[in-house]
Formats: structure tokens, C-alpha cells, sequence
């Protein structure tokens, strides 16, 4: 029964490894074939997503715009391309191309075809601000007059007073509304491009309208910016289960929030809607204008409502990425060819099935019927990593550049260093005289501890690699990350169990010659570790076979080990000796 346990864990770890590759497949079936996207098309795919570099997509040219006018400098595009790049990233767009252009533009190019929420996502370029909100309507421009027919409102007098008779005493009070401000809100047209309340000062009222232009609202004067909030997230209310946004403030601004909210907690219970609300203004649109149900000192309000996921989680990364040190307007959008194309992709494809041959090839020349584990080993590995690109590419928006590819090319090399290390072990321990299933064993023991240091080496290097290198690598480091994650899963859940099974088989349990493993062509010459098997002495045939086996046993000796067969070989007497000193004995 003991002997046959290490088989039915064996057993038991291909069936575990079947199970993962039909959860994997399961759950890009699904959206291949059950979940769509918001254009109704299919969310995964069974190809993997291209890069720019490949596949080509959009190009969008932002020009920056200051208030005075002036040119922007320098820090100012980069900190703006960061947060952008951040924007892009988080809805779920991978490999896009992020750079600034002769001092005044930032130039995003992203694969594929970019969707309505990306480009609102880039294009959403102005800071954004905290208004408390004065006054809200319908986004009409026109009334009922009295006899009865819709007349449009008009447009205000320019003499109209301007200057708050009174001085505003808070950013809420309605000192602010002036009949001049009045008179304007009245005619103002959400759909009218010349209305822009991004140019507004942030120490005046500004009316601004929702994004759709179905509702206006007349905001006060800015209190907060994007700056006070360090963090956004989308996640569900634990009472309700609704969709909410979890804000996280910097200690300044969660303070200044604090005078804030207290002062709107405290219009609402005096029923002084709308002043109650405070809108988040990003670009002039307002995000969102949630009325305060109470005191928040801790800087962690959050945003409720009817909410969607997909809705909560824009609205986070809006206000999360939403503090621009400038405002920009797209000059330009267009879709653009790959860059390199798919000859590249091809050569890099030949390259990497080049590579696959000639370890194939090395495997069974060195190995013999062993290099089929090697192989079968590979292919089992890259079966793995094709499906977990296509979910990465869905889930994730992970798209496969040439860099990417590299780093799976690369990769063929690495993980074939894990079964030759392994299968060195094995011989090594069948030199020292050992049966095969007892050298499988043994050989994965000490085999484990070499891989294990050596690949999270190569974790460590890709980590770093993706961490500080240009955006154009990160595709090499990801591709190397992950190829060398699934190679110690294949270590340890196909190949060992594999060697396992074979080691109890008639052709490699019994040494055959083909099999890879045959003890007397490794020169196992031991019967222990001090002691060796008669060898015969001729040059030609057999005896000249195991003379070089004797020799292949000398040369992996260690140092240790062969001093203790010197000393223990000079305590015995030959044979020699012992017939001289019973001759001596009996002549006397």
C-alpha cells in the first residue's frame, strides 16, 4: 500500500491540474459566449488583445490651456500626462502610448478603438471642484407666459446689477445670486459650446450643467479641488447593497470638508434645500450633487444614489484622477495604422517556434524518451498561459505588444532550465546507486529548493523591471512575471506528478536504454557511498563500458567521499597481502 500512495497522489495532482484548465476555459467560454459588452458584442475572445504597437488605434491630441494664457511648463505636462496615463489605466486600457508634444500638447494613443467612456475619462481634463449648490432646475430655457404659450427666456440686460448688494457671509449664502446672475441662469443653454464654466473663477459662482444637459444648477464659490481627495472607490453599501463611492481625503482637505459639511448638515435640517447639496465640477459638467445627510469630520464621505456599478466605478476614477494642474482641449482624434505591424508579430512568432524546436530537439538527444516530459511539459504550460491572456485581456484589458511576445519567448529557456535541473537531480541520485522511483523522490527534494530560489529571483526581476522601466517594457516584464508563475505551477503540478507515474512503468522504472535513465550509462557504480562495484579492466566491450562508468563515478565524487574510500581502502588488506602473509605463516 505504501508504495502505491506516491501514485495516487500523482493521480490526484493531474486531476487537481484538469480541474484548473477547465475552470480557466470555463470562464472565458463565458464571455466569449454568455456575457456581452456595452455594445452588445462579445466581452472575451479566444485570441488575445494587441497592443498598439500590432493591432494600431486611436490617436487623441490634447492642447493645454492656462488661465493667463501663457505656456505651460514642463512640470506641469508631465504631472498632467501622469494623471492621464492613471485615467487610462483605470479604465482598463493597457500598452497605451502617453507623451508630451513640443511643450503644449499630450498625445494619447490607445489600441484599438477607444470607447465613449475612455475618451470622456481623457478628455474630462479640467481640475475639479467642490460647489455647494444654490439653486437647481430643469435645464429649460424658455417659460410658460400667461397666455398660455412657451416663451423663450430673455437674454439678460446688461445693466442688470452684478455686485451682491450684501457680502456673502459662506460659499452657500444667496447673497451670491445677484439679478444680473439671476437673469443669466434663466437663459443659460446647456448646448450651447460657448457656455464654458471650466473658465469660471473659482472665487464666483458659475452655473454648470449636469452631462447629459438635463439639469443646471447655480453653484457657489469653489471650496475644495481635486487635490484634497487622495482616494475613490466604487464598492456596495453593507445595509443596502447599493452602489456607492467611498471617498478618502488628505488631512487638510478632509478638514476643510469637515467646516463644509457641517455648515450643509445644518442647512438641510433647516429645509434650506437645495442648499444642502455640494456638486463635484470636473470640466464644467457636474459629476454628481449628493446632499449631506450629516457631519463628516473623519475625511471618508461617500457618494449615494442610483448608482450602477459601471457608473459608481467612473465616477470614482473621475474623482480620483480628476485633479489636473491644467485644461485642455482635444485638437484632434484619430485613428492611426500599427506601428510595426504583423510582419513583426510573425518574426517574432517564427522566432519563439524556432526556439520551442531547438529545445525539443537538445531534449531528446540529451534526455532521450525523457525530453517527451519536457515537451509535454511546455505545451501543457503554454496552453495555460494562452487562456489566462485572453481573461487578462478581458478582465483586465491586458494587450499582448511585441515586448510581451519577447518575454514569452524568453520564457521557453526558463522553463526548460526547471526540468533539466530536476532531471540532473534524478541521475545524480541514481549515480550514487539508488532505484529510479527512489531518485525521483529524492532528485524533486533537492530539485524544488534550486527552482524555487532561482524563479523567485525572476519574479523579482520582472517586478522591478515593471515597476521602473518605460512603458514600452513593461509588456516584457508582465509576459515574464506570469510565464514564470505558471512554470512553477507546471513544476509542481504536472511534471513531478508525471515522473511519478513513469518511474513505476516497465520502460523507465526498468532503466531502459532510450528511456534517459538507464543507471549503468549515468555510470551508477556505487553500492554505497565508499564503495565501488567490480569493474572489469579491458579497454574494448563491456569492460571498457563500465571502466568509463568508473570513471564518470570518480569525477562526481566529492572531496569528503573520497578520502573516506582512500582511508577505508588502506585499512582492508588486498589480496595480495593476505596470500603473502599466509605463506609467511605457514613456512614458519
Amino acid at each position: 500500500m505504501a508504495s502505491s500512495s506516491p501514485v495516487r497522489h500523482a493521480w490526484r495532482v493531474l486531476l487537481g491540474l484538469l480541474l484548473v484548465t477547465g475552470v480557466l476555459f470555463g470562464i472565458n467560454s463565458l464571455g466569449v459566449y454568455v456575457i456581452k459588452d456595452a455594445n452588445g458584442e462579445a466581452a472575451s475572445s479566444w485570441a488575445p488583445e494587441l497592443a498598439l504597437d500590432l493591432q494600431g488605434g486611436t490617436q487623441i491630441v490634447l492642447s493645454a490651456e492656462t488661465e493667463d494664457g501663457a505656456a505651460p511648463s514642463a512640470e506641469q505636462l508631465d504631472q498632467a500626462a501622469a494623471i492621464i496615463r492613471q485615467r487610462v489605466d483605470a479604465s482598463g486600457v493597457a500598452e497605451a502610448d502617453i507623451t508630451t508634444e513640443g511643450g503644449q500638447n499630450i498625445v494619447v494613443q490607445i489600441p484599438g478603438v477607444a470607447d465613449e467612456q475612455t475618451r470622456e475619462r481623457i478628455q474630462s481634463s479640467a481640475q475639479l471642484e467642490f460647489r455647494p449648490v444654490l439653486y437647481t432646475d430643469a435645464a429649460s430655457t424658455s417659460f410658460i407666459g400667461e397666455d398660455g404659450n412657451e416663451t423663450p427666456f430673455p437674454t439678460p440686460d446688461p445693466n442688470l446689477e452684478a455686485t451682491p448688494t450684501a457680502e456673502p457671509t459662506d460659499a452657500s449664502d444667496l447673497a451670491w445670486i445677484t439679478p444680473k446672475l439671476q437673469a443669466e441662469f434663466q437663459a443659460y443653454d446647456c448646448a450651447n459650446p460657448d457656455n464654458d464654466p471650466a473658465r469660471a473663477p473659482k472665487d464666483q459662482p458659475v452655473i454648470a450643467c449636469s452631462p447629459d444637459d438635463a439639469q443646471k444648477f447655480l453653484l457657489g464659490p469653489a471650496e475644495l479641488d481635486g487635490t484634497a481627495i487622495t482616494d475613490a472607490t466604487a464598492g456596495r453599501d453593507p445595509k443596502s447593497g447599493a452602489w456607492l463611492v467611498q471617498l478618502t481625503m488628505s488631512g487638510e482637505g478632509g478638514d476643510a470638508f469637515g467646516v463644509v459639511s457641517t455648515r450643509l448638515n445644518q442647512n438641510r435640517i433647516d429645509g434650506l434645500s437645495p442648499r444642502d447639496q455640494f456638486a463635484f465640477v470636473l470640466d464644467g459638467d457636474v459629476l454628481s450633487a449628493p446632499r449631506m445627510n450629516g457631519v463628516i469630520l473623519d475625511g471618508r464621505p461617500s457618494i449615494s444614489g442610483s448608482f450602477t456599478q459601471e457608473s459608481a466605478t467612473t465616477l470614482a476614477d473621475q474623482l480620483k484622477f480628476g485633479a489636473l494642474p491644467l485644461s485642455f482641449v482635444v485638437q484632434s482624434s484619430d485613428t492611426i495604422s500599427a506601428t510595426l505591424g504583423t510582419q513583426q508579430l510573425q518574426i517574432g512568432l517564427i522566432a519563439g517556434l524556432i526556439g520551442l524546436a531547438l529545445v525539443a530537439i537538445y531534449s531528446l538527444i540529451v534526455y532521450r524518451a525523457l525530453g517527451t516530459v519536457i515537451i509535454a511539459s511546455i505545451a501543457v504550460m503554454a496552453v495555460l498561459t494562452y487562456v489566462i491572456i485572453c481573461i487578462l485581456a478581458w478582465r483586465l484589458g491586458f494587450r499582448l505588444s511585441l515586448a510581451g511576445v519577447a518575454g514569452l519567448i524568453v520564457s521557453i529557456g526558463f522553463t526548460a532550465d526547471s526540468f533539466i535541473v530536476y532531471f540532473e537531480r534524478i541521475r545524480d541520485e541514481l549515480r550514487d546507486g539508488k532505484s529510479i522511483t527512489a531518485a525521483v523522490e529524492d532528485g524533486w527534494g533537492r530539485a524544488k529548493r534550486t527552482i524555487y530560489i532561482s524563479k523567485s529571483i525572476n519574479i523579482l526581476a520582472a517586478v522591478v523591471l515593471y515597476i521602473l522601466a518605460d512603458a514600452t517594457v513593461k509588456g516584457f516584464a508582465f509576459t515574464l512575471g506570469l510565464t514564470t508563475l505558471i512554470d512553477v505551477f507546471i513544476f509542481v503540478i504536472f511534471t513531478h506528478p508525471v515522473m511519478q507515474l513513469l518511474a513505476r512503468t516497465r520502460f523507465f522504472g526498468g532503466g531502459h536504454k532510450l528511456s534517459g535513465l538507464d543507471p549503468e550509462a549515468l555510470g551508477a557504480v556505487y553500492r554505497s557511498r565508499s564503495q565501488f562495484r567490480e569493474v572489469a579492466t579491458a579497454t574494448t566491450g563491456r569492460g571498457a563500458k563500465n571502466a568509463r562508468a568508473r570513471g564518470e563515478a570518480d569525477r562526481r565524487q566529492t572531496i569528503a567521499e573520497r578520502k573516506r574510500a582512500e582511508a577505508l581502502a588502506g585499512d582492508r588488506p588486498t589480496k595480495a597481502d593476505s596470500s603473502t602473509d599466509g605463506a609467511r605463516e605457514g613456512d614458519a
